[in-house]
């Protein structure tokens, strides 16, 4: 017993220590704004963390975890599959599919697919600036195998493997990645005395992986390297070669607490500091209010407010709320919705269903 609490107060100290190391990085100036490629993996997956503002690195129980914070999986106590509509903003639409399977004596295994569609658009070049009748599209898609477990009764570690593919027109690029985070259960300020009902700290971190380079025909061109000599072949095959790019590496750290447990009412409270490596930093504000209807399910109104202290920032408050029905032999249905304004770009709504089984 006396090891496992040396170890609690160990890992509490480097959560502290991390803490006021991303305080610190709020100073740091210049920021490098669109310098990433793959910024689709920026998008939140779940209408219920996009609904409370992105502050959800900390939660825990919820499939959308794969996105957040892989070792929130560990706490699932049912198998559960998800599915996620987003339309973006200016006709680009995002979807994801995810399902995660509880094995008690292994830990949590899950699998999820984002897709990021662009939409169709018109081939326009110098001589046909009005379109020369062909259409092209781009996509983004993101494969995604994650392992989360409980260590102890307390905390709990998660790590995510990604592929991710980009494609415009004839050109494609790929990269692989890795997520990484933990979650801890304090029991500090618990209103029931139950560790689970405390405070609980999360850190994750996200995208750490290999550059990207896009390749293909489109970048094939004929090319004369002597124009000044006669004789000489005048359509040599020549290929440009396109700059790697880094994907949009975060480094999340937050904290929740739920300060009021009741018997069929419970409200939480989450705030994430956010260290992007394209862009500043910033801090995530959310909650969430359950409502447990006994033989029912369980009611969810959520709020959050996204981006706080990210100079020129155009978000702001977001809202949602959720639905669990319960059915017999332990199956129940989830929905859940947000909506999310972008300022200039207007606003985004995001709809999640899900199966518990």
């Amino acid at each position: 017993m006396i090891g496992i609490y040396r170890m609690k107060d160990i890992f509490l100290k480097i959560f502290i220590l991390s803490f006021g190391f991303s305080m610190v990085l709020f100073a740091q100036k210049p920021y490098r704004v669109g310098t990433t490629s793959a910024n689709f993996l920026e998008i939140g997956v779940g209408s219920d963390g996009n609904a409370m503002g992105e502050a959800y690195v900390s939660m825990t129980g919820r499939l959308s975890s794969i996105y957040w914070n892989p070792a929130g999986l560990a706490f699932l106590d049912k198998n559960e599959a998800m599915f996620m509509y987003q339309p973006w903003v200016i006709d680009i639409s995002s979807s994801n599919v995810s399902s995660a399977f509880v094995l008690p004596s292994i830990g949590t295994l899950a699998v999820g697919f984002t897709h990021l569609g662009y939409g169709d658009m018109e081939v326009t070049t110098l001589d046909y600036q009005d379109g020369t009748g062909e259409l092209f599209s781009a996509n983004d898609y993101s494969f995604v195998f994650s392992y989360s477990r409980r260590i102890a009764q307390w905390f709990a570690f998660g790590a995510s493997a990604k592929y991710i593919s980009s494609q415009i027109w004839h050109m494609t690029a790929s990269a692989v990645a890795l997520d990484l985070g933990v979650i801890v259960e304090t029991g500090f300020f618990s209103m029931t005395g139950k560790k689970d009902d405390g405070l609980r700290i999360g850190m994750s971190i996200s995208n750490y992986g290999t550059k990207m380079r896009y390749d293909g025909m489109d970048l094939l061109f004929p090319i004369d390297i002597l124009p000044d000599e006669a004789g000489n072949y005048s359509t040599v095959q020549g290929q440009f070669k396109m700059q790697e790019w880094e994907l949009p590496l975060i480094f999340r750290i937050g904290m929740s607490i739920q300060p009021i447990v009741v018997k069929n009412q419970r409200l939480i409270l989450a705030a994430d500091a956010l260290h992007p490596n394209n862009n500043s930093e910033s801090v995530n504000l959310g909650a969430e209010y359950q409502l447990n209807i006994p033989g029912a399910g369980t009611f969810y109104l959520r709020a959050g407010y996204k981006a706080l202290f990210m100079e020129d920032s155009e978000y702001g408050m977001t809202y949602g709320g959720g639905l669990v029905i319960r059915f017999l032999n332990n199956y129940a249905i989830r929905t859940d919705y947000a909506f999310k304004p972008i300022g200039v770009l207007g606003n985004t709504q995001s709809y999640t269903i899900g199966i518990q089984f």
